[in-house]
């Protein structure tokens, strides 16, 4: 098959320039009624879904490779999902977990413990979102060590309510306004290599242990006493931050000094997790076990669901000390269900298959694309960092912001994160065909952003 006919039967179908007029008219009354704090990169309006296939209002096509923010792991409207919801539907929608009993908390519970990463036995609490399952580690974590203090990361994004927001160390407009956050947070450096080892003679190895060992050579020596601190939270792969993976060296050694003060190691598996990076857990790929792990996005297909999963001994709270009314719904917990069997039998195999293709292919734009600095990721949570200069790395912000635009007019949705990176986040179903025809077309708008480009920086030509 040639190039012209394999975009022909796997790629977008557009029927005329985007945004067409409905999502124009959507667009505009959105911004009438609808809170101004969403960031949108780009006006799509989406009407319908199916595998990695978003139709708009307009009866446009787009290739999704950002999943709802890598939500939809297997895919839009999956039929086993799908029917799964329907037939919960039909015999209980609600009936709150904090004060009743269902049976649906049980199964799911077995299902997620026969895949944890890290030895049980487990206990489950259940949420409607990623900052509920972050809330609820850091009020456990607090309760059961009886310490108050928390170390997080810079880059790190865990959440937006205002525990998971103390955490959050991603961007100031996420904090703007709202102090005094929670206190007892110390952040300190992730081993984001490619912007904090830059001009550095250490290898990006001994960089990354050093960042690990900054907590008990500087934080335990100076600053924070090591027996009132509770826990370690740690994106395994961070993605708000840049899609940018921690090392093995790093989170082993995360985990030496866990072990050695008395300190929980609590994973944020919230957009890493699910699948996406070919193995259930990112955290698995260094074969460090924590002692917490959060989940939620990917985990239910698109339903609101959050989870906190610990070691048994772990969860050792009385009743009443966390609760939620909406969490554990049966509906949600139901496609959640159905998600893993999908994700077992085919989407973590093909996250790892796929997205290694994926990956050699776009790791060749770093030598061929005069933009294309870095190129990072596991699986299908891919990250692209975008700079304007590939000797001092300056990003270019404006070009990647451009680049989604881009992306959009010719019918791929994709996603920035950082302060210059791309992220590619499909469903975990997505065919090499067409993640083939994705690559091209953001090749061909990489391409048309470095031509818009050198035009703005062209020197102005004098009237005669």
């Amino acid at each position: 098959m040639n190039k012209q006919e394999l975009h022909a039967q796997f790629g977008p179908k557009l029927h005329g320039p985007v945004p067409g007029p409905k999502a124009k008219a959507a667009v505009e009354a959105d911004g009438r009624i609808i809170s101004p704090s969403y960031t949108r990169s780009y006006p799509l309006v989406a009407q319908s879904g199916r595998g990695i296939r978003i139709t708009d209002v307009d009866g446009n096509e787009f290739l999704d490779f950002a999943a709802g923010i890598a939500v939809t792991s297997t895919g839009h409207c999956h039929p086993e999902v799908v029917a799964a919801i329907q037939k919960q539907a039909a015999e209980l929608i609600h009936i709150s977990g904090t004060d009743f009993y269902h049976q649906p908390l049980i199964d799911l519970a077995d299902q997620l413990s026969a895949i944890a990463p890290m030895r049980g036995p487990h206990r489950f609490f259940y949420g409607n979102s990623g900052a509920e399952a972050i809330e609820c580690a850091i009020k456990l974590a607090r309760y059961h060590t009886r310490r108050q203090h928390i170390i997080a990361f810079f880059g790190a994004f865990h959440g937006r309510t205002m525990g998971a927001l103390s955490l959050t160390g991603s961007k100031p407009q996420q904090k703007r306004r709202f102090a005094p956050t929670m206190p007892g947070v110390t952040h300190i450096p992730y081993p984001y290599a490619y912007r904090g080892n830059q001009n550095s003679t250490l290898s990006d190895e001994d960089y990354a242990l050093n960042c690990a060992r900054y907590i008990e050579d500087r934080l335990f020596k100076t600053t924070l006493p090591p027996e009132e601190v509770a826990a370690i939270f740690v994106e395994p792969i961070q993605g708000e931050g840049g899609y940018v993976p921690a090392p093995d060296n790093f989170l082993r050694e995360l985990r030496r000094i866990c072990d050695k003060y008395g300190i929980l190691l609590v994973s944020d598996e919230v957009q890493s997790g699910a699948g996406r990076t070919g193995q259930w857990w990112a955290i698995q790929h260094s074969g460090v076990e924590p002692d917490i792990v959060t989940m939620a996005k990917g985990i239910a297909s698109g339903m609101p669901l959050g989870i906190c999963m610990s070691r048994a001994e772990i969860m050792d709270w009385v009743p009443g000390s966390h609760a939620s009314t909406f969490g554990g719904n049966p509906v949600c917990l139901a496609a959640a269900q159905a998600t893993i069997n999908v994700l077992n039998r085919e989407g973590i195999a093909n996250a790892a298959h796929v997205g290694e293709l994926m990956l050699q292919r776009l790791r060749g734009w770093v030598k061929t694309h005069p933009l294309v600095g870095e190129v990072r990721g596991r699986g299908l949570m891919i990250g692209i960092e975008l700079v304007k200069d590939k000797a001092t790395r300056e990003p270019i912000t404006a070009l990647r912001n451009r680049l989604e635009e881009l992306a959009f007019e010719r019918g791929l949705l994709i996603l920035g994160c950082g302060e210059t990176s791309v992220r590619l986040c499909p469903p975990l179903i997505v065919s090499e065909h067409e993640a083939t025809v994705a690559l091209d077309i953001l090749e061909d708008s990489l391409n048309a952003a470095l031509k818009e480009h050198e035009h703005a920086n062209e020197p102005a030509v004098a009237a005669v």
